[in-house]
């Protein structure tokens, strides 16, 4: 597509339709692992061990995907999001299915932690950056409906699992939702590329390469048909079989010699790109407001995600319910969620509030609700604190816009990546840290001062380093230097 109509399409038109799509993708891929918490006590039922060996599961669902982000951004740029949501839907959903013949918890581990959140985190990557490519203006409005998506169905899902588990018990429900999980492929129909993506560039360079090459000096020889072989006109898919056999016997002709030479040349230009990504994920990491992002996002993943896992045991555990809610408190934090995604992404288009510093005073305000769960000895204190926890973890819907604002939007995917990873590597930890916490002292207190700090200080180190004093501190050592250098100068023009 040219660059004029690709700026025609922007915020508005099909993106729309994308913008709902991409929706309905995350509602279908997130809807059970945001809702794991309903599922842990039933796996602790079944299985009878530990809770920081059960607690893997639901990290590795949410985590996994995550760190997985960089190989999920990468198989975006080179494949498009179309493929690689068909693709995701076929993970999410032979993951779930395989999780309901799960005989112990280490298969669960790999088919619903590994699997299923392997297939998320490419369905993650493939919404984010289609929709990023759709529009400009309306990018954190646009971001913020389809982030919500994952909070949705974590609501929905929540109550749906806690239902289907009455009717249909455990292995039933999985394979429920496993089959709702096929619909991510009908979603991906709707995904229609805006720019093509790399391996399709790359394909259609050879072609026409290849095309140039047959007309200009067509291998009549090698296009001969055998006496009484009917006629037929040779396809582009023929002759480059033809072109490609041919070039196997010249190599094999010439010797080895030459054949090691293309595969040396192969091999320096598989480097250079190697060494041209880790040269621009250097620069990303000196970057001091996208390191401070990185830092600040694993210490809200290893602290934030644990109540989301943990919060209905907590209530059990401290007998201020004896089963789960009509509303779980899962589903708190799900619908909370959602609404804090859109008004953060509404914010975050207001020019004049810095939305690196929003997404600090989220962090702020999850790390103080966190520190006041254990004090809470109600469940409708639980439910209050649940919701406030909620809404600040709706500022997931701003990691895509600060990326892009931080580094553009031609760096974003591989810039998101990175960011994910952190991210994906603090949920992986939190649950199991948290988990052990209890097994070590048989309650969540100590736990939960410790998830609230980590979230307090990431939004501490967040802030101070996007203080505008960095930057005019750095403004006047350049201008400092540039005067000290001219002073030489004329000292050494007057010797």
């Amino acid at each position: 597509m040219s660059l004029q109509s690709s700026k025609n399409v922007l915020d508005g038109g099909w993106g729309w339709v994308i913008v709902v799509v991409c929706f309905v993708a995350q509602f279908l891929a997130y809807g059970s692992p945001q809702s794991v918490g309903i599922l842990y006590p039933e796996w602790l039922h079944a299985f009878q061990e530990g809770k920081g060996m059960t607690a893997w599961v639901g990290s590795l669902v949410s985590g996994v995907g995550l760190i997985a982000s960089p190989v999920c951004s990468a198989c975006v740029d080179n494949f498009g999001a179309r493929p690689v949501t068909i693709f995701s839907g076929v993970m999410v959903a032979g993951g779930l299915m395989l999780s309901a013949f799960a005989p112990n918890v280490q298969f669960l581990i790999f088919s619903y932690g590994i699997v299923v959140g392997l297939g998320c985190g490419l369905v993650y990557a493939a919404t984010l950056t289609i929709t990023c490519q759709y529009f400009d203006k309306r990018r954190g409005l646009a971001l913020g409906i389809v982030t919500t998506g994952t909070s949705v169905g974590g609501f929905l899902y929540a109550t749906a699992q806690n239902e289907l588990i009455l009717l249909f018990d455990l292995d039933g429900c999985l394979l429920i939702i496993g089959a709702l999980a096929l619909n991510l492929m009908a979603c991906a129909g709707f995904m229609r590329p805006l720019n093509m993506p790399a391996y399709y560039l790359k394909q259609k360079a050879a072609l026409e390469r290849t095309e140039e090459q047959l007309f200009e000096n067509p291998p009549a020889d090698d296009l001969k048909t055998t006496p009484g072989a009917s006629e037929r006109t040779l396809t582009v898919k023929d002759l480059l079989i033809i072109i490609d056999a041919k070039d196997i016997t010249t190599t094999n002709k010439k010797g080895g010699f030459m054949a090691g030479s293309a595969i040396v040349k192969i091999i320096k230009e598989k480097r250079q790109a190697y060494s041209k990504y880790m040269h621009s994920t250097a620069d990303f990491l000196h970057n001091r407001n996208f390191m401070a992002l990185c830092i600040a996002i694993f210490l809200f993943s290893l602290g934030a995600f644990p109540p989301v896992l943990f919060m209905e045991d907590v209530a059990q555990s401290e007998g201020l319910i004896d089963e789960v809610s009509i509303i779980p408190l899962v589903s708190i934090v799900a619908v909370t969620a959602g609404m804090g995604k859109l008004t953060l992404g509404i914010l975050a288009d207001v020019r004049w509030i810095n939305s690196l510093f929003l997404y600090a005073f989220t962090l702020l305000g999850t790390g103080v609700a966190l520190l006041l769960i254990p004090i809470s000895r109600s469940y409708v204190g639980l439910q209050i604190l649940s919701a406030v926890v909620g809404f600040f973890s709706g500022n997931w819907s701003l990691t895509s816009y600060i990326t892009t604002k931080i580094v553009g939007l031609d760096k974003l995917t591989q810039a998101h990546g990175i960011l994910m990873f952190f991210g994906g590597f603090g949920i992986v930890l939190g649950p199991p840290v948290v988990g052990c916490f209890f097994d070590w002292t048989q309650s969540y207190d100590l736990a939960f001062y410790f998830s609230g700090g980590s979230v307090l200080l990431g939004g501490v180190t967040l802030f101070l380093c996007a203080l505008p004093w960095w930057d005019k501190k750095k403004a006047d050592i350049d201008r400092f230097d540039i005067q000290y250098t001219s002073n030489c100068d004329k000292v050494a023009s007057v010797a």
